[in-house]
């Protein structure tokens, strides 16, 4: 029975990734082609394929989304920190705050044609490996990203965490909220129950996405909001 069921995980791994593919060389290539519209209109248009890509993971590896708290959503920009824990979060959120604007690695930006359409998708990209100008970048094209009217998209943890456990989180996001006089959303998700960060495999079941009330920047020090929203999304898990 146990055999059984790991065939048929890899089946549907197989498949999944397959189209998961097709989706991303698309739609990559469809942002690329059509980089010279408005920015939010381009994003409407390349995330269908992050949609595409969540349809696909609930036909074929039978994982669903149940999404709470959307009433907490300004209609503004704001800053969302939320927990990390598998490649999901950034297809998931990328599409449902749009418009909006990721942190990621720098060296995402060099692959061909996908990176290419994310660096369309105004994200803000930073070096790992050099944690100083990580923030200092975060800071200015953080503002900027703000001021053209985006959300912006931060995992504080810095990288994928355990399911099981949250990680510290740092400040730099709250630090961009209250420089900026924009809202901090605390979003909670378990993602890294059913697409597993160190292996291909799926597992079927409903992630589950909370979004908190949102957190006034102006009421208290960077450290001190990134503890409220910390508190608030462990408590969601």
């Amino acid at each position: 029975m146990l055999l059984f069921v790991r065939i048929r995980q890899l089946f549907r791994a197989l498949l999944f990734y397959a189209g998961f593919g097709i989706i991303v060389v698309v739609s990559s290539f469809i942002c690329c082609v059509f980089a010279f519209l408005p920015f939010r209109l381009l994003q409407r248009i390349t995330t269908c394929g992050n949609r595409l890509i969540l349809d696909w993971l609930r036909v074929v590896c039978n994982i669903d989304v149940k999404v709470t708290g959307e009433e907490h959503i300004p209609e503004g920009p704001c800053v969302i920190l939320s927990n990390h824990q598998s490649t999901w979060d950034g297809f998931f959120m990328q599409w449902f705050f749009q418009p909006a604007s990721m942190i990621l690695k720098r060296e995402l930006l060099w692959i061909p044609i996908f990176g290419w359409s994310l660096y369309f998708m105004r994200p803000i990209a930073i070096e790992r490996a050099n944690p100083a100008a990580a923030i200092r970048s975060i800071l200015k094209h953080g503002q900027r990203r703000l001021k053209e009217g985006n959300r912006i998209v931060i995992y504080p943890e810095g990288t994928r965490g355990n399911p099981e456990k949250l990680g510290g989180f740092k400040s730099s996001g709250a630090a961009i909220a209250k420089k900026a006089s924009v809202a901090i959303l605390p979003v909670a998700h378990d993602a890294g129950k059913y697409w597993l960060h160190h292996s291909y495999l799926k597992r079927s079941g409903t992630i589950r996405l909370h979004i908190g009330p949102a957190i006034d920047s102006e009421h208290g020090s960077p450290r001190d909001l990134t503890k409220q929203a910390r508190d608030w999304i462990e408590s969601a898990l």
